[in-house]
Protein backbone atom coordinates (compact mmCIF):
# COMPACT_ATOMS: atom_id res chain seq x y z
CA UNK A 1 0.00 0.00 0.00
CA UNK A 2 1.22 3.20 -0.61
CA UNK A 3 0.80 6.57 1.35
CA UNK A 4 1.71 10.52 0.09
CA UNK A 5 4.19 11.78 2.72
CA UNK A 6 2.21 13.78 5.22
CA UNK A 7 5.73 14.61 6.80
CA UNK A 8 8.98 16.12 5.85
CA UNK A 9 11.79 14.36 7.08
CA UNK A 10 14.40 16.39 6.35
CA UNK A 11 13.52 19.12 8.69
CA UNK A 12 13.31 16.18 11.31
CA UNK A 13 16.95 16.00 13.52
CA UNK A 14 15.81 13.87 16.73
CA UNK A 15 13.43 11.54 17.50
CA UNK A 16 11.59 9.57 20.70
CA UNK A 17 12.77 6.40 21.30
CA UNK A 18 13.20 3.51 23.86
CA UNK A 19 17.00 3.09 24.61
CA UNK A 20 18.38 0.13 25.92
CA UNK A 21 20.98 1.14 28.66
CA UNK A 22 23.57 -1.91 28.36
CA UNK A 23 25.44 -1.07 31.42
CA UNK A 24 22.61 -1.16 33.78
CA UNK A 25 20.41 -3.27 31.93
CA UNK A 26 17.33 -0.80 32.13
CA UNK A 27 14.97 0.85 29.38
CA UNK A 28 14.66 4.62 29.27
CA UNK A 29 12.47 7.19 26.87
CA UNK A 30 15.05 9.70 25.30
CA UNK A 31 15.36 11.55 22.05
CA UNK A 32 18.20 10.55 20.27
CA UNK A 33 19.47 11.21 16.56
CA UNK A 34 17.17 10.32 13.78
CA UNK A 35 19.08 7.19 12.39
CA UNK A 36 19.80 7.49 8.46
CA UNK A 37 19.53 4.22 6.26
CA UNK A 38 22.20 2.10 4.81
CA UNK A 39 22.57 1.27 1.04
CA UNK A 40 20.31 -1.48 1.31
CA UNK A 41 18.17 0.09 3.76
CA UNK A 42 15.04 1.83 4.39
CA UNK A 43 13.92 4.15 7.41
CA UNK A 44 10.28 3.75 8.36
CA UNK A 45 8.08 6.27 10.10
CA UNK A 46 6.61 3.60 12.85
CA UNK A 47 2.78 3.37 13.44
CA UNK A 48 3.10 0.74 15.31
CA UNK A 49 5.44 -1.72 17.04
CA UNK A 50 4.56 -4.91 18.78
CA UNK A 51 6.06 -5.85 21.74
CA UNK A 52 7.92 -9.24 22.74
CA UNK A 53 9.30 -11.00 25.70
CA UNK A 54 12.60 -11.36 23.09
CA UNK A 55 12.99 -7.16 23.25
CA UNK A 56 12.49 -7.52 27.41
CA UNK A 57 15.13 -10.34 27.23
CA UNK A 58 18.06 -8.19 25.36
CA UNK A 59 19.97 -8.52 28.70
CA UNK A 60 20.30 -12.01 28.05
CA UNK A 61 21.01 -11.73 24.15
CA UNK A 62 23.04 -8.71 24.40
CA UNK A 63 26.52 -10.23 24.43
CA UNK A 64 25.86 -11.48 20.48
CA UNK A 65 25.36 -7.69 19.38
CA UNK A 66 29.16 -6.53 20.91
CA UNK A 67 30.73 -3.50 20.80
CA UNK A 68 28.24 -1.95 18.67
CA UNK A 69 25.83 -1.87 21.47
CA UNK A 70 25.25 1.55 23.20
CA UNK A 71 23.08 3.99 25.05
CA UNK A 72 21.33 4.40 21.56
CA UNK A 73 20.01 0.81 20.97
CA UNK A 74 16.58 0.63 20.01
CA UNK A 75 14.90 -2.85 20.20
CA UNK A 76 11.29 -3.74 19.11
CA UNK A 77 11.21 -6.24 15.71
CA UNK A 78 7.91 -6.18 14.88
CA UNK A 79 7.33 -2.95 12.70
CA UNK A 80 4.94 -1.40 10.79
CA UNK A 81 4.83 1.86 9.16
CA UNK A 82 5.53 4.14 6.35
CA UNK A 83 8.92 4.66 4.17
CA UNK A 84 10.34 7.62 4.35
CA UNK A 85 13.78 7.98 3.27
CA UNK A 86 15.72 4.83 0.95
CA UNK A 87 18.98 4.06 0.72
CA UNK A 88 21.07 4.89 -2.58
CA UNK A 89 21.06 1.05 -3.90
CA UNK A 90 17.29 0.11 -3.14
CA UNK A 91 14.87 -0.74 -5.89
CA UNK A 92 11.34 -1.48 -5.62
CA UNK A 93 9.66 0.46 -3.00
CA UNK A 94 9.12 4.20 -2.95
CA UNK A 95 8.27 6.75 -0.15
CA UNK A 96 5.15 6.60 1.04
CA UNK A 97 4.90 2.80 1.03
CA UNK A 98 3.11 1.37 3.80
CA UNK A 99 5.29 -2.04 5.13
CA UNK A 100 6.15 -4.06 7.94
CA UNK A 101 8.21 -6.91 9.43
CA UNK A 102 10.07 -9.32 11.53
CA UNK A 103 13.41 -7.30 12.60
CA UNK A 104 16.86 -8.34 13.31
CA UNK A 105 18.18 -8.20 16.87
CA UNK A 106 21.44 -7.97 16.53
CA UNK A 107 21.26 -4.40 14.45
CA UNK A 108 20.29 -0.90 15.95
CA UNK A 109 17.40 1.18 15.42
CA UNK A 110 14.28 -1.21 16.40
CA UNK A 111 11.00 -0.46 16.38
CA UNK A 112 10.03 0.81 19.93
CA UNK A 113 10.82 4.73 18.48
CA UNK A 114 9.14 7.28 15.74
CA UNK A 115 11.52 6.35 13.35
CA UNK A 116 12.97 2.90 12.86
CA UNK A 117 15.88 1.53 10.58
CA UNK A 118 15.50 -1.82 8.34
CA UNK A 119 17.26 -3.76 5.37
CA UNK A 120 14.67 -4.18 2.43
CA UNK A 121 15.30 -7.99 1.72
CA UNK A 122 12.86 -9.22 4.53
CA UNK A 123 10.29 -6.20 3.87
CA UNK A 124 6.33 -6.81 2.93
CA UNK A 125 4.03 -4.71 1.37
CA UNK A 126 1.28 -4.14 3.82
CA UNK A 127 -1.68 -5.17 2.40
CA UNK A 128 -5.04 -2.41 2.43
CA UNK A 129 -6.94 -5.81 4.40
CA UNK A 130 -4.13 -6.09 7.06
CA UNK A 131 -5.14 -3.73 9.92
CA UNK A 132 -2.44 -1.64 11.74
CA UNK A 133 -2.40 -3.44 14.87
CA UNK A 134 -2.65 -7.05 12.79
CA UNK A 135 0.20 -6.47 11.24
CA UNK A 136 2.01 -4.67 14.16
CA UNK A 137 1.10 -8.23 16.56
CA UNK A 138 2.08 -11.18 14.19
CA UNK A 139 5.19 -11.33 13.02
CA UNK A 140 6.80 -12.79 16.04
CA UNK A 141 4.42 -14.99 16.95
CA UNK A 142 2.51 -15.08 13.68
CA UNK A 143 5.00 -16.35 11.69
CA UNK A 144 6.91 -18.67 13.75
CA UNK A 145 4.37 -20.26 14.53
CA UNK A 146 3.58 -20.90 10.26
CA UNK A 147 6.96 -21.73 10.35
CA UNK A 148 6.74 -24.25 12.96
CA UNK A 149 3.32 -25.73 11.71
CA UNK A 150 3.02 -25.38 8.13
CA UNK A 151 6.57 -25.53 7.28
CA UNK A 152 8.71 -27.75 9.67
CA UNK A 153 6.04 -30.23 10.99
CA UNK A 154 4.34 -29.86 7.69
CA UNK A 155 0.89 -30.51 9.75
CA UNK A 156 -2.11 -32.57 7.88
CA UNK A 157 -5.72 -33.78 8.51
CA UNK A 158 -3.82 -37.40 9.42
CA UNK A 159 -2.39 -35.53 12.27
CA UNK A 160 -2.84 -35.57 16.26
CA UNK A 161 -1.08 -32.36 17.51
CA UNK A 162 0.30 -31.52 20.77
CA UNK A 163 0.95 -27.78 21.69
CA UNK A 164 2.70 -27.25 24.79
CA UNK A 165 1.68 -23.46 25.94
CA UNK A 166 -1.80 -22.88 23.62
CA UNK A 167 -2.74 -19.91 25.12
CA UNK A 168 0.31 -17.93 24.59
CA UNK A 169 1.45 -15.73 21.86
CA UNK A 170 3.14 -18.73 19.21
CA UNK A 171 0.79 -21.04 20.71
CA UNK A 172 -2.41 -18.65 20.04
CA UNK A 173 -1.59 -18.58 15.94
CA UNK A 174 -0.54 -22.32 16.11
CA UNK A 175 -3.56 -23.61 17.14
CA UNK A 176 -5.81 -21.62 14.44
CA UNK A 177 -3.10 -22.66 11.88
CA UNK A 178 -3.50 -26.54 12.64
CA UNK A 179 -7.17 -26.05 12.82
CA UNK A 180 -7.80 -24.05 10.03
CA UNK A 181 -5.05 -24.34 7.49
CA UNK A 182 -3.98 -27.78 7.70
CA UNK A 183 -7.41 -29.09 9.31
CA UNK A 184 -5.36 -31.11 11.78
CA UNK A 185 -7.73 -34.25 12.44
CA UNK A 186 -7.16 -33.89 16.40
CA UNK A 187 -5.58 -30.66 18.26
CA UNK A 188 -4.33 -31.37 21.83
CA UNK A 189 -3.42 -28.28 23.53
CA UNK A 190 -1.30 -27.36 27.14
CA UNK A 191 -2.80 -24.50 29.39
CA UNK A 192 -3.73 -23.22 32.25
CA UNK A 193 -7.27 -23.97 33.86
CA UNK A 194 -7.61 -20.47 33.87
CA UNK A 195 -7.14 -20.53 29.66
CA UNK A 196 -9.35 -23.11 29.30
CA UNK A 197 -12.29 -21.65 27.48
CA UNK A 198 -10.15 -19.48 25.52
CA UNK A 199 -7.47 -22.51 24.02
CA UNK A 200 -11.02 -23.79 22.99
CA UNK A 201 -12.60 -20.90 21.38
CA UNK A 202 -9.03 -20.73 18.95
CA UNK A 203 -9.72 -24.32 17.87
CA UNK A 204 -8.16 -26.80 19.93
CA UNK A 205 -10.07 -30.08 20.73
CA UNK A 206 -9.01 -30.50 23.71
CA UNK A 207 -7.04 -28.43 26.55
CA UNK A 208 -5.19 -30.85 28.99
CA UNK A 209 -4.91 -28.33 31.93
CA UNK A 210 -1.43 -28.98 33.67
CA UNK A 211 -2.24 -27.46 37.14
CA UNK A 212 -5.27 -30.42 37.02
CA UNK A 213 -3.90 -33.45 35.68
CA UNK A 214 -0.47 -34.75 34.65
CA UNK A 215 0.24 -33.97 30.72
CA UNK A 216 1.76 -37.18 29.58
CA UNK A 217 -0.97 -39.23 31.18
CA UNK A 218 -3.93 -37.16 29.79
CA UNK A 219 -1.68 -37.36 26.36
CA UNK A 220 -1.96 -41.25 26.67
CA UNK A 221 -5.69 -41.25 27.49
CA UNK A 222 -6.92 -38.74 25.09
CA UNK A 223 -5.29 -41.18 22.21
CA UNK A 224 -5.51 -44.54 23.22
CA UNK A 225 -2.36 -45.09 24.63
CA UNK A 226 -0.55 -44.13 21.16
CA UNK A 227 0.69 -40.91 21.77
CA UNK A 228 0.57 -37.95 19.64
CA UNK A 229 1.61 -37.90 16.33
CA UNK A 230 3.25 -34.24 16.29
CA UNK A 231 4.83 -31.61 19.17
CA UNK A 232 5.14 -28.56 19.46
CA UNK A 233 6.94 -27.59 22.33
CA UNK A 234 6.59 -23.17 22.99
CA UNK A 235 7.55 -22.86 26.18
CA UNK A 236 10.89 -24.15 26.84
CA UNK A 237 12.08 -25.39 30.38
CA UNK A 238 12.28 -29.07 30.49
CA UNK A 239 8.70 -29.22 28.47
CA UNK A 240 10.58 -30.60 25.97
CA UNK A 241 10.72 -33.82 27.64
CA UNK A 242 7.19 -33.58 27.97
CA UNK A 243 6.33 -32.79 24.49
CA UNK A 244 9.22 -35.86 23.41
CA UNK A 245 8.16 -38.26 25.36
CA UNK A 246 4.09 -37.83 24.69
CA UNK A 247 4.87 -38.77 20.95
CA UNK A 248 4.23 -42.11 19.23
CA UNK A 249 6.30 -43.91 16.80
CA UNK A 250 7.61 -42.23 13.61
CA UNK A 251 6.63 -38.87 15.92
CA UNK A 252 8.22 -35.50 15.12
CA UNK A 253 8.82 -32.83 17.45
CA UNK A 254 9.57 -29.11 16.81
CA UNK A 255 11.56 -27.74 20.18
CA UNK A 256 11.20 -23.93 20.10
CA UNK A 257 13.28 -22.29 23.20
CA UNK A 258 16.10 -24.68 23.59
CA UNK A 259 18.27 -27.22 21.78
CA UNK A 260 16.43 -30.62 22.16
CA UNK A 261 18.10 -32.97 24.32
CA UNK A 262 17.53 -36.59 22.61
CA UNK A 263 19.70 -38.23 25.20
CA UNK A 264 16.70 -37.35 27.80
CA UNK A 265 13.84 -38.48 26.16
CA UNK A 266 12.30 -42.50 26.41
CA UNK A 267 12.59 -44.65 23.60
CA UNK A 268 13.62 -42.38 21.37
CA UNK A 269 15.63 -44.85 18.94
CA UNK A 270 12.93 -48.05 18.69
CA UNK A 271 10.08 -45.11 18.30
CA UNK A 272 11.95 -43.48 15.40
CA UNK A 273 11.66 -39.72 16.68
CA UNK A 274 12.81 -37.20 14.61
CA UNK A 275 13.45 -33.29 16.22
CA UNK A 276 12.68 -29.83 14.99
CA UNK A 277 14.52 -26.24 15.95
CA UNK A 278 13.16 -23.32 14.75
CA UNK A 279 14.59 -19.59 15.48
CA UNK A 280 12.72 -16.96 13.11
CA UNK A 281 15.11 -14.30 13.32
CA UNK A 282 17.86 -16.39 12.51
CA UNK A 283 17.42 -16.19 9.28
CA UNK A 284 18.42 -12.76 8.64
CA UNK A 285 21.86 -14.55 9.30
CA UNK A 286 21.53 -16.77 6.29
CA UNK A 287 21.71 -15.12 3.53
CA UNK A 288 19.20 -15.66 0.75
CA UNK A 289 17.91 -18.85 2.10
CA UNK A 290 17.37 -17.76 5.61
CA UNK A 291 15.75 -14.23 4.53
CA UNK A 292 13.55 -16.25 1.92
CA UNK A 293 12.38 -17.89 5.15
CA UNK A 294 11.30 -15.15 6.93
CA UNK A 295 9.25 -13.62 4.08
CA UNK A 296 7.50 -16.81 2.87
CA UNK A 297 5.53 -17.22 6.74
CA UNK A 298 4.94 -13.70 6.63
CA UNK A 299 2.83 -14.05 3.02
CA UNK A 300 1.80 -17.23 4.18
CA UNK A 301 0.20 -15.88 7.92
CA UNK A 302 -0.62 -12.44 6.25
CA UNK A 303 -2.85 -14.71 3.66
CA UNK A 304 -4.37 -16.74 6.45
CA UNK A 305 -5.36 -13.26 8.18
CA UNK A 306 -6.93 -11.10 5.57
CA UNK A 307 -8.95 -14.82 4.92
CA UNK A 308 -9.96 -14.52 8.30
CA UNK A 309 -8.89 -18.36 8.85
CA UNK A 310 -6.14 -16.59 11.91
CA UNK A 311 -7.29 -13.72 14.38
CA UNK A 312 -4.71 -12.00 16.25
CA UNK A 313 -4.81 -12.82 20.13
CA UNK A 314 -6.57 -9.97 22.32
CA UNK A 315 -4.59 -6.90 22.42
CA UNK A 316 -3.83 -4.10 24.17
CA UNK A 317 -2.23 -0.93 23.34
CA UNK A 318 0.10 1.29 24.98
CA UNK A 319 1.91 4.64 24.66
CA UNK A 320 5.75 4.98 25.28
CA UNK A 321 5.75 4.71 28.81
CA UNK A 322 3.38 1.94 28.66
CA UNK A 323 5.79 -0.31 26.39
CA UNK A 324 8.63 1.04 28.76
CA UNK A 325 6.09 -0.68 31.72
CA UNK A 326 5.20 -3.83 29.23
CA UNK A 327 8.49 -4.69 28.93
CA UNK A 328 9.54 -4.87 32.64
CA UNK A 329 6.69 -6.57 33.48
CA UNK A 330 7.74 -9.30 30.72
CA UNK A 331 10.46 -9.89 32.64
CA UNK A 332 8.59 -10.32 35.88
CA UNK A 333 6.17 -12.63 33.82
CA UNK A 334 3.59 -9.81 34.71
CA UNK A 335 2.02 -9.93 30.68
CA UNK A 336 -0.77 -11.98 29.33
CA UNK A 337 -2.30 -11.22 25.71
CA UNK A 338 0.02 -9.62 23.06
CA UNK A 339 0.91 -5.70 23.51
CA UNK A 340 1.23 -3.00 20.87
CA UNK A 341 2.75 0.26 21.08
CA UNK A 342 0.96 2.52 19.06
CA UNK A 343 2.00 5.93 17.78
CA UNK A 344 0.40 8.59 16.59
CA UNK A 345 0.18 9.60 12.59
Amino acid sequence: MKLMPFFNPQKIKNMKAITFHSSTDSFQLEEIKLPTPGKDEVRIKVQACGINPVDAKVINWKRMVGDQMNNDWVVGLDVVGVIDEIGEEVEGWNIGDEVFYHGNMTRPHGGLAEYAIHRVNTLLDKPEELSILDAAASPCAGWTAWRAVVEKLKVDKDDTLLIIGGSGGVGSYAVQIAKNVCNCKEILAVASSRNEEYVKSLGADHVICYDQVDVLEEVKRLTNGEGVTKSFDTIGDDNDIIAANALGFNGQMLELVRAVRPEKYENVFMKNLSFHQLALGAGHEFGNVGQKAIVDAGIGLTVALVNGQVKSPKLTTVDFEGAIKTLNNILNKKVVGKVVLTLDA
